[in-house]
Protein backbone atom coordinates (compact mmCIF):
# COMPACT_ATOMS: atom_id res chain seq x y z
CA UNK A 1 0.00 0.00 0.00
CA UNK A 2 3.13 2.09 0.94
CA UNK A 3 4.48 1.66 -2.33
CA UNK A 4 1.57 2.14 -4.41
CA UNK A 5 0.82 5.38 -2.33
CA UNK A 6 4.61 6.41 -3.41
CA UNK A 7 4.41 5.69 -6.96
CA UNK A 8 0.85 7.75 -7.45
CA UNK A 9 2.69 10.63 -5.65
CA UNK A 10 5.96 10.34 -7.80
CA UNK A 11 3.29 10.23 -10.81
CA UNK A 12 0.95 13.46 -9.98
CA UNK A 13 4.70 15.13 -9.19
CA UNK A 14 5.71 14.07 -12.40
CA UNK A 15 2.31 15.21 -14.15
CA UNK A 16 2.86 17.55 -17.35
CA UNK A 17 -0.25 18.23 -19.59
CA UNK A 18 0.88 17.44 -23.95
CA UNK A 19 1.66 20.66 -25.20
CA UNK A 20 -0.30 21.41 -28.84
CA UNK A 21 0.85 24.42 -30.71
CA UNK A 22 -1.41 25.37 -33.37
CA UNK A 23 0.58 27.48 -35.96
CA UNK A 24 -1.76 30.38 -37.91
CA UNK A 25 -0.41 31.40 -41.03
CA UNK A 26 -2.37 34.67 -43.20
CA UNK A 27 -5.19 33.89 -44.80
CA UNK A 28 -6.01 31.15 -42.00
CA UNK A 29 -9.49 29.47 -41.79
CA UNK A 30 -11.58 30.07 -38.52
CA UNK A 31 -13.31 27.07 -38.30
CA UNK A 32 -9.71 24.90 -39.13
CA UNK A 33 -7.80 26.87 -36.46
CA UNK A 34 -10.49 26.56 -33.99
CA UNK A 35 -10.75 22.58 -33.78
CA UNK A 36 -7.47 21.67 -32.28
CA UNK A 37 -8.69 24.40 -29.18
CA UNK A 38 -12.39 22.70 -29.43
CA UNK A 39 -10.91 18.84 -29.20
CA UNK A 40 -7.75 19.17 -27.33
CA UNK A 41 -9.33 21.61 -24.51
CA UNK A 42 -11.71 19.07 -23.30
CA UNK A 43 -10.23 16.25 -22.05
CA UNK A 44 -9.06 15.39 -18.43
CA UNK A 45 -7.89 12.42 -16.44
CA UNK A 46 -9.73 10.94 -13.03
CA UNK A 47 -8.45 13.81 -11.11
CA UNK A 48 -10.26 16.46 -13.35
CA UNK A 49 -6.85 17.79 -14.54
CA UNK A 50 -6.68 19.27 -18.36
CA UNK A 51 -4.66 16.68 -20.68
CA UNK A 52 -3.92 18.99 -23.29
CA UNK A 53 -2.24 22.14 -23.26
CA UNK A 54 -3.43 24.31 -26.31
CA UNK A 55 -1.28 27.00 -27.55
CA UNK A 56 -1.34 29.58 -30.63
CA UNK A 57 1.32 30.57 -32.63
CA UNK A 58 2.87 33.00 -35.48
CA UNK A 59 5.79 32.86 -37.46
CA UNK A 60 5.90 37.03 -36.46
CA UNK A 61 5.71 37.95 -32.87
CA UNK A 62 2.65 38.39 -30.85
CA UNK A 63 0.63 40.20 -33.17
CA UNK A 64 -2.64 40.54 -35.76
CA UNK A 65 -2.50 37.28 -38.10
CA UNK A 66 -4.84 37.64 -41.16
CA UNK A 67 -7.94 35.17 -41.70
CA UNK A 68 -9.81 34.38 -44.85
CA UNK A 69 -12.85 36.06 -43.16
CA UNK A 70 -13.87 39.51 -42.82
CA UNK A 71 -11.73 39.96 -39.20
CA UNK A 72 -8.07 39.69 -37.98
CA UNK A 73 -7.16 37.43 -34.80
CA UNK A 74 -4.56 38.49 -32.13
CA UNK A 75 -2.29 36.05 -31.02
CA UNK A 76 0.26 36.25 -28.50
CA UNK A 77 2.94 33.69 -28.89
CA UNK A 78 5.64 34.07 -32.08
CA UNK A 79 7.53 31.67 -33.74
CA UNK A 80 9.83 30.41 -30.62
CA UNK A 81 6.55 28.44 -29.13
CA UNK A 82 7.01 25.85 -31.41
CA UNK A 83 10.06 24.73 -29.61
CA UNK A 84 8.03 24.03 -26.39
CA UNK A 85 5.36 21.27 -28.68
CA UNK A 86 4.63 17.82 -28.04
CA UNK A 87 2.61 17.98 -31.34
CA UNK A 88 2.28 20.99 -33.84
CA UNK A 89 -0.73 21.58 -36.03
CA UNK A 90 -0.91 23.49 -39.07
CA UNK A 91 -4.52 24.09 -40.45
CA UNK A 92 -5.66 25.28 -43.62
CA UNK A 93 -4.78 28.46 -45.02
CA UNK A 94 -5.84 30.50 -47.93
CA UNK A 95 -2.48 32.55 -48.38
CA UNK A 96 0.48 29.91 -48.16
CA UNK A 97 1.77 32.05 -51.65
CA UNK A 98 5.22 30.09 -52.49
CA UNK A 99 4.31 27.13 -50.38
CA UNK A 100 1.45 26.90 -52.26
CA UNK A 101 2.82 28.07 -55.85
CA UNK A 102 5.95 26.67 -56.02
CA UNK A 103 6.16 23.90 -52.85
CA UNK A 104 8.81 25.86 -51.11
CA UNK A 105 9.02 27.57 -47.71
CA UNK A 106 9.70 31.18 -47.09
CA UNK A 107 12.89 32.37 -45.26
CA UNK A 108 10.48 33.29 -42.71
CA UNK A 109 8.09 29.67 -42.48
CA UNK A 110 11.14 28.15 -42.43
CA UNK A 111 12.82 30.20 -40.11
CA UNK A 112 10.10 29.68 -37.68
CA UNK A 113 9.73 25.77 -38.70
CA UNK A 114 13.46 25.11 -37.40
CA UNK A 115 12.18 25.77 -34.17
CA UNK A 116 10.17 22.20 -33.71
CA UNK A 117 12.38 19.74 -32.67
CA UNK A 118 12.72 16.12 -33.68
CA UNK A 119 10.43 13.83 -32.37
CA UNK A 120 7.62 16.33 -32.12
CA UNK A 121 4.28 14.98 -33.46
CA UNK A 122 3.46 16.67 -36.97
CA UNK A 123 -0.51 17.16 -38.16
CA UNK A 124 -1.95 19.41 -40.44
CA UNK A 125 -5.60 20.21 -41.15
CA UNK A 126 -6.38 20.29 -45.26
CA UNK A 127 -4.30 22.51 -47.14
CA UNK A 128 -2.10 23.19 -43.76
CA UNK A 129 -0.56 19.84 -45.65
CA UNK A 130 1.44 22.24 -48.11
CA UNK A 131 3.61 23.66 -45.42
CA UNK A 132 4.38 19.61 -44.33
CA UNK A 133 5.37 18.91 -47.54
CA UNK A 134 7.36 22.03 -48.69
CA UNK A 135 9.34 21.33 -45.20
CA UNK A 136 10.22 17.39 -46.72
CA UNK A 137 8.63 15.76 -43.99
CA UNK A 138 6.36 13.76 -46.07
CA UNK A 139 9.18 12.85 -48.53
CA UNK A 140 8.09 8.99 -49.38
CA UNK A 141 5.15 8.75 -46.93
CA UNK A 142 1.42 8.51 -47.83
CA UNK A 143 -0.52 11.88 -47.03
CA UNK A 144 -4.25 13.66 -47.78
CA UNK A 145 -5.58 16.54 -48.60
CA UNK A 146 -9.01 18.24 -49.55
CA UNK A 147 -9.96 16.36 -52.29
CA UNK A 148 -10.36 19.28 -54.52
CA UNK A 149 -6.28 19.80 -53.96
CA UNK A 150 -5.16 16.46 -54.39
CA UNK A 151 -4.27 16.13 -57.97
CA UNK A 152 -2.53 20.00 -57.39
CA UNK A 153 -1.17 18.34 -54.54
CA UNK A 154 0.29 15.34 -56.53
CA UNK A 155 1.58 16.96 -59.31
CA UNK A 156 3.32 19.67 -57.21
CA UNK A 157 5.23 17.16 -54.83
CA UNK A 158 5.33 13.58 -56.53
CA UNK A 159 7.66 12.27 -53.90
CA UNK A 160 4.50 11.93 -51.79
CA UNK A 161 2.11 9.36 -51.67
CA UNK A 162 -0.85 11.16 -51.89
CA UNK A 163 -4.44 9.19 -51.07
CA UNK A 164 -7.54 11.87 -52.07
CA UNK A 165 -10.17 9.48 -50.97
CA UNK A 166 -9.89 9.26 -47.08
CA UNK A 167 -10.86 12.30 -43.86
CA UNK A 168 -7.03 11.39 -42.66
CA UNK A 169 -3.78 9.59 -42.44
CA UNK A 170 -1.88 8.40 -39.45
CA UNK A 171 1.39 7.49 -40.34
CA UNK A 172 2.86 7.92 -36.99
CA UNK A 173 4.25 10.81 -36.32
CA UNK A 174 2.86 12.61 -39.21
CA UNK A 175 -0.61 13.12 -39.70
CA UNK A 176 -2.38 14.48 -42.27
CA UNK A 177 -6.68 15.02 -42.76
CA UNK A 178 -8.59 15.80 -45.68
CA UNK A 179 -10.27 19.20 -45.50
CA UNK A 180 -13.14 21.42 -42.64
CA UNK A 181 -14.81 18.85 -40.98
CA UNK A 182 -12.45 15.84 -41.03
CA UNK A 183 -10.01 18.06 -38.80
CA UNK A 184 -12.55 16.89 -36.33
CA UNK A 185 -11.53 13.30 -37.23
CA UNK A 186 -8.12 13.75 -37.16
CA UNK A 187 -7.66 15.74 -33.96
CA UNK A 188 -10.53 12.70 -32.46
CA UNK A 189 -8.58 10.17 -33.77
CA UNK A 190 -5.14 11.26 -32.22
CA UNK A 191 -6.85 11.70 -28.50
CA UNK A 192 -8.41 8.44 -28.83
CA UNK A 193 -4.54 7.15 -29.95
CA UNK A 194 -3.22 8.67 -26.74
CA UNK A 195 -5.94 8.47 -23.93
CA UNK A 196 -8.51 5.43 -25.96
CA UNK A 197 -11.64 5.86 -26.62
CA UNK A 198 -13.70 6.50 -23.33
CA UNK A 199 -11.90 9.65 -23.50
CA UNK A 200 -12.34 10.57 -26.96
CA UNK A 201 -15.89 9.53 -27.48
CA UNK A 202 -16.65 12.01 -24.02
CA UNK A 203 -15.41 15.19 -26.20
CA UNK A 204 -17.33 13.90 -29.43
CA UNK A 205 -20.12 13.56 -27.09
CA UNK A 206 -19.73 17.29 -25.71
CA UNK A 207 -18.69 18.82 -29.32
CA UNK A 208 -22.00 17.27 -30.91
CA UNK A 209 -20.37 15.50 -33.60
CA UNK A 210 -19.91 11.88 -34.20
CA UNK A 211 -17.58 9.86 -32.24
CA UNK A 212 -15.86 7.95 -34.79
CA UNK A 213 -15.61 7.66 -38.48
CA UNK A 214 -12.26 5.81 -39.69
CA UNK A 215 -9.78 7.63 -41.70
CA UNK A 216 -10.64 5.11 -44.27
CA UNK A 217 -13.65 6.16 -44.59
CA UNK A 218 -13.92 8.38 -47.93
CA UNK A 219 -14.32 12.15 -48.24
CA UNK A 220 -17.45 13.23 -49.76
CA UNK A 221 -16.27 13.66 -53.04
CA UNK A 222 -18.73 14.87 -55.89
CA UNK A 223 -19.91 11.72 -56.98
CA UNK A 224 -23.63 10.70 -58.67
CA UNK A 225 -26.46 11.20 -55.60
CA UNK A 226 -28.12 8.06 -54.60
CA UNK A 227 -31.61 8.41 -55.46
CA UNK A 228 -33.14 9.40 -52.03
CA UNK A 229 -36.84 8.17 -52.75
CA UNK A 230 -34.77 4.75 -52.43
CA UNK A 231 -34.41 2.78 -49.24
CA UNK A 232 -31.27 3.66 -46.82
CA UNK A 233 -28.66 0.77 -45.54
CA UNK A 234 -29.23 2.61 -42.19
CA UNK A 235 -31.37 0.27 -40.71
CA UNK A 236 -29.25 -2.85 -41.57
CA UNK A 237 -26.28 -1.21 -40.05
CA UNK A 238 -28.23 -0.55 -36.70
CA UNK A 239 -29.24 -4.21 -36.61
CA UNK A 240 -25.22 -5.35 -37.44
CA UNK A 241 -24.02 -3.66 -34.43
CA UNK A 242 -26.65 -4.79 -32.38
CA UNK A 243 -25.04 -8.19 -33.34
CA UNK A 244 -21.46 -8.09 -33.64
CA UNK A 245 -20.67 -10.88 -31.37
CA UNK A 246 -22.53 -12.97 -33.96
CA UNK A 247 -21.90 -14.21 -37.47
CA UNK A 248 -22.94 -12.23 -39.85
CA UNK A 249 -22.99 -12.53 -43.61
CA UNK A 250 -23.49 -10.39 -46.62
CA UNK A 251 -26.77 -11.40 -47.32
CA UNK A 252 -28.11 -10.81 -44.03
CA UNK A 253 -27.49 -7.21 -43.63
CA UNK A 254 -29.28 -6.97 -47.15
CA UNK A 255 -32.16 -8.95 -46.14
CA UNK A 256 -33.06 -6.20 -43.51
CA UNK A 257 -33.70 -3.62 -45.91
CA UNK A 258 -35.15 -6.10 -48.74
CA UNK A 259 -32.34 -5.50 -51.09
CA UNK A 260 -30.35 -8.09 -53.36
CA UNK A 261 -27.05 -8.14 -52.25
CA UNK A 262 -25.75 -6.24 -55.44
CA UNK A 263 -27.74 -3.97 -54.81
CA UNK A 264 -27.00 -3.13 -51.07
CA UNK A 265 -23.63 -3.88 -51.45
CA UNK A 266 -23.74 -0.48 -54.12
CA UNK A 267 -25.91 1.47 -52.04
CA UNK A 268 -23.77 0.93 -48.84
CA UNK A 269 -20.92 1.85 -50.58
CA UNK A 270 -22.47 5.08 -51.92
CA UNK A 271 -24.09 5.59 -48.37
CA UNK A 272 -20.75 5.02 -46.00
CA UNK A 273 -17.84 4.88 -48.22
CA UNK A 274 -15.88 1.68 -47.69
CA UNK A 275 -17.83 -1.88 -48.28
CA UNK A 276 -20.18 -3.63 -46.01
CA UNK A 277 -17.55 -5.69 -44.96
CA UNK A 278 -14.93 -3.00 -44.51
CA UNK A 279 -17.52 -1.83 -42.45
CA UNK A 280 -18.12 -4.41 -40.25
CA UNK A 281 -14.45 -4.86 -39.26
CA UNK A 282 -14.11 -1.33 -38.47
CA UNK A 283 -16.73 -1.90 -35.91
CA UNK A 284 -15.73 -4.66 -34.68
CA UNK A 285 -12.01 -3.05 -34.34
CA UNK A 286 -13.49 -0.50 -32.26
CA UNK A 287 -15.93 -2.41 -30.39
CA UNK A 288 -12.70 -4.37 -29.15
CA UNK A 289 -10.65 -1.42 -28.44
CA UNK A 290 -13.83 -0.24 -26.08
CA UNK A 291 -13.95 -4.18 -24.10
CA UNK A 292 -9.96 -3.95 -23.34
CA UNK A 293 -9.92 -0.40 -22.57
CA UNK A 294 -12.85 -0.74 -19.85
CA UNK A 295 -13.63 -4.63 -18.82
CA UNK A 296 -10.92 -7.33 -17.46
CA UNK A 297 -12.65 -9.92 -19.96
CA UNK A 298 -10.13 -12.45 -21.28
CA UNK A 299 -8.04 -11.79 -24.53
CA UNK A 300 -10.18 -14.95 -26.05
CA UNK A 301 -13.50 -13.51 -24.59
CA UNK A 302 -12.93 -9.89 -25.88
CA UNK A 303 -12.49 -11.47 -29.65
CA UNK A 304 -15.79 -13.84 -29.33
CA UNK A 305 -17.63 -10.66 -27.87
CA UNK A 306 -16.42 -8.24 -30.76
CA UNK A 307 -17.43 -11.08 -33.65
CA UNK A 308 -13.75 -12.07 -34.26
CA UNK A 309 -14.13 -15.60 -33.42
CA UNK A 310 -10.67 -16.21 -32.05
CA UNK A 311 -7.87 -14.46 -30.03
CA UNK A 312 -5.47 -15.09 -33.34
CA UNK A 313 -8.03 -13.74 -35.66
CA UNK A 314 -8.85 -10.29 -33.46
CA UNK A 315 -5.09 -10.05 -32.99
CA UNK A 316 -4.38 -9.97 -36.96
CA UNK A 317 -7.44 -7.24 -37.42
CA UNK A 318 -5.95 -5.18 -34.86
CA UNK A 319 -2.18 -5.30 -35.58
CA UNK A 320 -3.52 -4.49 -39.15
CA UNK A 321 -5.22 -1.27 -37.85
CA UNK A 322 -3.70 -0.35 -35.06
CA UNK A 323 -0.07 -1.55 -35.69
CA UNK A 324 -0.11 -3.43 -31.47
CA UNK A 325 -1.48 -6.60 -30.51
CA UNK A 326 -4.70 -6.51 -28.04
CA UNK A 327 -2.16 -7.41 -24.93
CA UNK A 328 -0.18 -4.67 -25.66
CA UNK A 329 -2.81 -2.40 -26.93
CA UNK A 330 -4.70 -3.23 -23.22
CA UNK A 331 -1.63 -2.38 -21.24
CA UNK A 332 -1.17 1.01 -23.01
CA UNK A 333 -4.77 2.02 -22.09
CA UNK A 334 -4.49 0.15 -18.63
CA UNK A 335 -1.30 1.79 -17.37
CA UNK A 336 -1.03 4.55 -14.62
CA UNK A 337 -2.32 5.03 -11.26
CA UNK A 338 -5.26 3.01 -9.63
CA UNK A 339 -7.53 5.99 -10.06
CA UNK A 340 -7.02 5.98 -14.19
CA UNK A 341 -7.40 2.36 -13.85
CA UNK A 342 -10.81 2.54 -12.24
CA UNK A 343 -12.03 5.63 -14.07
CA UNK A 344 -12.07 3.17 -17.43
CA UNK A 345 -13.15 0.33 -15.70
CA UNK A 346 -10.60 -1.85 -14.04
CA UNK A 347 -10.02 -2.97 -10.46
Amino acid sequence: MDTFGCAAGAQQESFRAHRVVVLALDGILPFELGIPHRIFGRPKDARGRHLYEVVTCSIRPPGPVETDADFSIHVGHGPETLATADTVIVPASYELGPVFEEGVLTDQLAAALAHIRPGTRLASICTGVYVLAAAGWLDGRPATTHWADAERFQELFPKIEVDPDVLFIDDGDVLTSAGVAAGLDLCLHMVRRDHGTAIANDVARRTVVPPHRDGGQAQYIHRPVPDLQQASTTTARAWALGRLHEPIQLRDMADQVAMSVRTFTRRFREEVGVSPGQWLTQQRVEHARHLLESTDLSVDQVARDAGFGTAQSMRQHLQAALGVTPTSYRRTFRAGSRDDVQAHGGT
